[in-house]
Parts: structure tokens; C-alpha cells; sequence
């Protein structure tokens, strides 16, 4: 049987595989897709569409399956589905509908299956550059522990790294070179995908200042502990560094819903703000899909626009 008169449900299989091999995507990632496109095929199953080919699948049963979704119950609070959990089964069937096209298979295309408008109930919660700084300063550095934390916090504003990616770093990833002006380097971020992460030179130098003390021990993570049990690993926990984060928040009188996933919210619309076009974000935060990038252009649309209210009012202009 040649792939294109396989029912569509017959190449989930396949689309798995292709994710692990060709995409680099976890485990884990693949029960997720898997346990999206089941509810999918599942939906096909029900309406007797089993044996629907690839090319057969039109805009008016994507329609249909997203109205199906709209009116589906979440089991756990018996709630409908967010508008957010409606586009991860539909984000899954774009990416199969990808594959289809990256394996010659004519389908339809996937730009086809438009997403639900999140609308208001996105809220990012972010930092201005003053309460970074506060933040930044909130560690006393004369210590050992102080000088882990603000090396801690430096690289969160520096990488907008995801708090499990920065817990996960190990001490020989970070050469910092004599010049200290800048550091790339490559991380295994969400779903096993790399990407390329960069430490500005101020980031570097605390970095260093850390490392220095460490020069005595041979423990592979980058950021330890230095209380507690003494057993088995020293890596901090990502708990433990969201922990850090709002000790230093209350501390340095900042919005007290700052967690580590704020400094990254925050790297975000700074970057937007500074003209970082929306494609090149979405590689620095490790995004797979742009539309969950898309949340900050609301965010930095605002300051604009309240930034033109501000200063560029015509208000001092005789009528």
C-alpha cells in the first residue's frame, strides 16, 4: 500500500517515529502528540471517518472538529476546554499535517487550521527595567550563597532560559573566555530541542566571581547547594531556584508574583521592546510553535501605545 492511501490514522505511528528521529523530539513529547492526535482519531472514529485518507481531509472537518473541541469537557474540573488546551490538539494536527507535506503525502496544507483567538484571558506578568536592577542588586554578594544567587538571577535576565534549563546546566558548559564579553553556548531545552543561548558580559562576570569559589569542589552542576543534605547530588532543584527568586523579590520590594518564569517574561518584552523581530525571539525562548511567542507583541503594543499617549500627544499644540 503506498503511504498516500493509508487512512490517517494509520500514520500517527509513523509521525511519531519521525518526530523522535528526524525532529530530536523526547519521550515524552511523543506520548503528548500521541495523546492528542488519539483524541483526534478518536473523533474520526466516532463520525465513521476511520478510513479518511489524507488528501481527503477538508476545511469543513477541521470546522467541525474545532467545534468539537469548543464543546468538549475537561474531566478533571468538568469545565470546558481552555481556548489554550483547544490549540494544543489543533497545533498537534498541524504538525502531522506537516509531515504529511515534508513526506510528499498531499494533505492539506496546515496554515489551514487557524487557531483559537486566546484573547483576554492571556496575562504576562513582566518586570520594568528598574525592578530588574532592584532584583539584580537583592543578593548580598559577600557571600557565598549570595554571590550563587546573583549569579543565578544575572543568567535568568541574560538567557531568558526556562528555570528547568537553568537547573539542568552543568558547570563545564561555561568557558568563559579572558575577554568576558559574551558566551554562547547550546542547551537541551523543552522536548529535547537545542538551541543556542547567549550570557551577556556583565552575566559572565558575576558568573566567574561564583566559579571562584567553587575551585575546591568536583561537583558537575553549575548552581549548588550549600545547606542541607550532603548525600548524592548538589544540584539545585528547579524549586529550590524558584525559592531563591522570591526570597530576593520580597527583598528588593518587587511585584511579589515574581518567579523565575517573570525574569523570563520580562527578557521577552525587553527584547521586543529593543526591536527584536518576532522569528528571532522565538528561537532565544525555544518556542516550537510562534503563535505561543506571539503573546508578548500584545504586551510591548501597549507600551508603545502608552508611550506615544505620554509623549506624543499634541496636547502642547494651540487648537
Amino acid at each position: 500500500m503506498k503511504k498516500s492511501d493509508k487512512p490517517i490514522m494509520s500514520h500517527i505511528l509513523d509521525f511519531l517515529e519521525y518526530i523522535d528521529v528526524e525532529k530530536n523530539l523526547g519521550n515524552k513529547t511523543q506520548l503528548t502528540y500521541h495523546r492528542l492526535l488519539k483524541k483526534f482519531s478518536d473523533w474520526l472514529a466516532a463520525r465513521n471517518l476511520s478510513s479518511l485518507l489524507p488528501h481527503q481531509l477538508t476545511s469543513e472537518i477541521i470546522w467541525d472538529y474545532r467545534v468539537f473541541l469548543s464543546k468538549s469537557i475537561n474531566r478533571n474540573n468538568n469545565q470546558s476546554l481552555k481556548k489554550s488546551s483547544q490549540n494544543y490538539y489543533l497545533i498537534a494536527l498541524r504538525n502531522l499535517l506537516d509531515y504529511f507535506a515534508d513526506r510528499d503525502i498531499l494533505s492539506l496544507p496546515s496554515e489551514k487550521i487557524k487557531l483559537s483567538k486566546k484573547g483576554k484571558d492571556v496575562k504576562v506578568k513582566f518586570l520594568n527595567l528598574d525592578q530588574v536592577e532592584k532584583l539584580l542588586l537583592a543578593p548580598n554578594t559577600n557571600s557565598q550563597t549570595g554571590l550563587r544567587d546573583r549569579a543565578i538571577l544575572e543568567t535568568l535576565f541574560s538567557t531568558g532560559m526556562r528555570v528547568a534549563e537553568i537547573a539542568a546546566l552543568d558547570r563545564d558548559q561555561i568557558k568563559i573566555p579572558l575577554s568576558v564579553e559574551e558566551l554562547e553556548i547550546s542547551i537541551s531545552g523543552k522536548g529535547g530541542k537545542i538551541r543556542p543561548v547567549y550570557f551577556s558580559g556583565r552575566c559572565l562576570r558575576w558568573l566567574k566571581k561564583y566559579l571562584d569559589t567553587r575551585e575546591n569542589d568536583n561537583e558537575k552542576a553549575l548552581f549548588i547547594r550549600y545547606k542541607g543534605q550532603k548525600e548524592g547530588s548538589l544540584r539545585l532543584t528547579t524549586r529550590s531556584i524558584e525559592n531563591i527568586v522570591k526570597k530576593h523579590a520580597i527583598r528588593a520590594g518587587v511585584p511579589i508574583f515574581t518567579v523565575p518564569h517573570t525574569i523570563r517574561h520580562t527578557f521577552a518584552t525587553d527584547m521586543l521592546a529593543k526591536g527584536v523581530d518576532i522569528r528571532t525571539l522565538q528561537e532565544f525562548l525555544g518556542h516550537s510553535d510562534i503563535s505561543t511567542t506571539q503573546i508578548y507583541t500584545h504586551v510591548v503594543s501597549k507600551q508603545l501605545k502608552d508611550i506615544h499617549r505620554k509623549f506624543h500627544s499634541g496636547s502642547e499644540l494651540k487648537e
